[in-house]
């Protein structure tokens, strides 16, 4: 065959390098494709890594809130001075409860809270007598759920008209003369000085183990005491009211009254942080 001539070689080679060139340049494309799809499936991959890694300690912050142990505690102020660091620094340095504290403003709006019931235990620290009917009907939801309820110190005061709180808190500090099935009930007293404290359950979970113990504090005479508690500490101050702390049970809920806590001496105490910290755990069945 004879050799090809110039132009025809040209051609070829032009033809060669043409299809080689689209060769690769259809190569180049494909691979420009390829790339573009693998750095989107990558970002697909580390989006759905970060997803997943988010969920995950989504989930695990949910199971250790959960799952580590503590107590949900709402703890309930408002009518009544108080000294506010001291109060709080005892819940604060209980490990097993995570608090939030909230207050009354006009009527018992810590009653309205659409998360009342999601709590283990109420406590009680304030001095107020405003509750409307709705509010009464929410408080009494806390028993048919077995939230638990501690009530501490100048709380046994609250509610003066409304019978039920005296029934459920097992006792009731008088404001003013009452007449009852015909006979005078005298307003109950305060004082103040060193009381001497017995543990007079000592069985009991949240007594269990307590010595006796000395300390000053203002304290209540007088007072309504049901007959349904069980009488956990007492006083052999002439002064003072002999039932000191009691406990007992509403619908499905317990409940303890301390009467003792009017100021820091009390608070910085141990032997009152041992049965405030035993009380919370008890009301909520811990």
């Amino acid at each position: 065959m004879a050799p090809p001539t110039g132009s025809s070689l040209r051609f070829t080679q032009l033809r060669m390098t043409a299809c080689g060139r689209r060769r690769v340049a259809r190569d180049v494309v494909l691979s420009d494709k390829d790339r573009a799809q693998k750095q989107r499936r990558a970002a697909m991959r580390r989006m759905w890594l970060v997803t997943g890694l988010a969920a995950g300690l989504l989930a695990g912050a949910s199971a250790r809130a959960e799952g580590d142990g503590k107590l949900k505690v709402l703890i309930v102020s408002g009518g009544h001075g108080f000294n506010q660091p001291a109060f709080f620094q005892m819940f604060k340095d209980n490990p097993d409860i995570a608090y939030t504290e909230v207050k009354h403003q006009k009527t018992s709006e810590v009653y309205d809270r659409e998360d009342l019931l999601s709590y283990d235990v109420l406590v009680l620290y304030d001095f107020w007598q405003k509750i409307t009917d709705e509010q009464k009907k929410k408080f009494e939801s806390l028993f048919d759920k077995g939230v638990g309820l501690v009530v501490l110190h100048h709380a046994l005061a609250n509610y003066q008209d409304w019978p039920k709180f005296e029934e459920v808190v097992g006792g009731k500090f008088v404001m003013r003369d009452e007449v009852r099935d015909g006979a005078k009930v005298p307003r109950s007293g305060t004082g103040g000085g060193p009381l001497n404290i017995h543990v007079c359950s000592k069985d009991h979970p949240i007594t269990k183990d307590m010595d006796d113990w000395k300390y000053q504090d203002e304290y209540y005479n007088k007072c309504l005491v049901s007959k349904d508690v069980t009488v956990l500490l007492t006083t052999d101050c002439p002064s003072n009211q002999k039932e000191v702390a009691w406990c007992r049970e509403q619908g499905k809920s317990r409940v303890v009254y301390i009467m003792n806590g009017h100021d820091e001496k009390v608070y910085n105490n141990p032997n009152y942080r041992k049965v405030l910290a035993n009380a919370i755990r008890w009301a909520a069945r811990k």
